[in-house]
């Protein structure tokens, strides 16, 4: 089994963007590139791009961290809890967060999801 390297995650090539399904403002898309899925299906890695607005996020049966590589979002949880988020930051949502996610400027994020 080999590794595998994303030069510069900042730069690189995501699929192509569509629409953000529970986006509530702005005309926001995504795109994404998946890096690594495990065999068992459970854990992933990629790079994951959004426009600016906001979107409604649930984290049902499974964990999600998360490194900002770009852009500012403020992240809501629904007890209302704010948290700002930029270039640097490590988000952790653990199975069973939901929110809302305020993007200010085009986020770029790395991720990894494990599901439970």
């Amino acid at each position: 089994m080999t590794s595998i390297v994303v030069p510069d995650a900042s730069t690189a090539v995501l699929g192509p963007a569509a629409p953000k399904p529970t986006s509530v403002e702005g005309d926001q898309r995504e795109a994404a590139l998946a890096v690594w899925t495990s065999e068992d299906g459970r854990t992933s890695a990629g790079v994951w791009e959004c426009t600016p607005g906001r979107f409604t996020a649930v984290r049902d049966g499974y964990h999600e961290i998360c490194q900002i590589l770009s852009g500012r979002v403020t992240v809501v949880s629904a007890d209302g809890t704010e948290q700002e988020a930029g270039p640097g930051s490590t988000l952790v949502m653990p199975a069973g967060w939901r929110g809302e996610w305020h993007v200010h400027e085009t986020v770029r994020k790395t991720y990894v999801t494990t599901r439970l």
